[in-house]
């Protein structure tokens, strides 16, 4: 489908392209109220947009709006995707090139051949300039699959990928990262030539973990994957969950849910090895959300 194409909200002209501004998805409470979304000129101070009120409000699967994620295609479009409920068997997906007015929302069934899939969350968005599509990750736990973390959480997720080019056909579903452990909030970053994952280690017994961790791609987009960095979040930060990275400068922020704590942090790096924390400030309340360029 041809899309008549608009400056996005934000846009301002810039003839050597080195003004950008950023946007910023998320939920608040349990997603039922919908998609709000915040504006930043520098990626660390944010502003609340659309007076505070949603720009997509639930209508599809279980019609909660979790998780959302948000990236800019080559044509300009906006595309997100989010978790339409606890244990759909999918998630949903609409369209903008304002970030304000959204197409028509769709479900995405991509657990749908999978009668032991018990959820499909936190999908998240990338495009890759490589293979010219879009490609989709999230987490499921599949009833009998990887038996030997099977007692180290409520759930035994991994992380799945689907691929698209035109949000119309998709691939099948399958594995895509499986690093051992109860895994979660996987999001793909690409740093030079190189692909990573940031992740969220879920496991909760013998020792809980609830923190983050790098991992590096050995080949491309599609891995395959390094043993898992240790945690570059712990006591200080609690339990945490929904990353979000970001380049800005010569670093990189990595935004992430204090959801023990309250309230969004960030830490920022050079390298994914050394991590300090990053000055920021976001309104209260938000909920896993996700950073990207407009």
């Amino acid at each position: 489908m041809k899309r008549d194409i608009q400056p996005p909200l934000g846009y301002r002209s810039s003839p050597d392209h080195t003004t950008m501004s950023f946007g910023f998805s998320y939920f608040r409470n349990e997603g039922e109220e919908g998609i709000f979304l915040l504006r930043s000129d520098d990626a660390r101070h944010w502003k609340e947009i659309n007076g505070g009120r949603p720009v997509l409000v639930p209508e599809v699967g279980g019609k909660l709006t979790r998780d959302p994620s948000v990236c800019r295609g080559p044509d300009g479009v906006f595309h997100m995707v989010w978790t339409s409920s606890w244990t759909d068997p999918g998630f949903g997906v609409a369209h903008s090139t304002d970030l304000l007015t959204w197409s028509a929302q769709e479900f995405v069934p991509v657990n749908g051949h999978e009668p032991a899939a018990m959820n499909t969350w936190a999908p998240e968005i990338f495009y890759d300039e490589i293979g010219k599509d879009f490609l989709v990750l999230w987490a499921t736990t599949i009833r009998g699959r990887f038996p030997e973390t099977a007692d180290g959480g409520d759930m035994n997720h991994r992380i799945y990928f689907s691929r698209t080019r035109d949000f119309v056909t998709w691939t099948a579903a399958e594995l895509y990262y499986d690093g051992g452990f109860n895994v979660i909030d996987a999001v793909l970053f690409r740093s030079g030539g190189r692909y990573g994952l940031v992740v969220k280690d879920e496991t909760l017994r013998p020792v809980a973990q609830k923190n983050l961790r790098v991992v590096w791609s050995l080949g491309g987009s599609m891995g395959p994957w390094d043993n898992a960095g240790p945690p570059f979040t712990g006591a200080e930060q609690g339990w945490v969950e929904g990353p979000s990275v970001i380049h800005v400068g010569d670093r990189w922020l990595v935004y992430f849910d204090q959801y023990t704590q309250g309230g969004y942090a960030a830490l920022e790096t050079t390298d994914f090895q050394t991590f300090t924390k990053a000055e920021v400030s976001l309104p209260k309340g938000i909920r896993h959300g996700t950073v990207f360029r407009i």
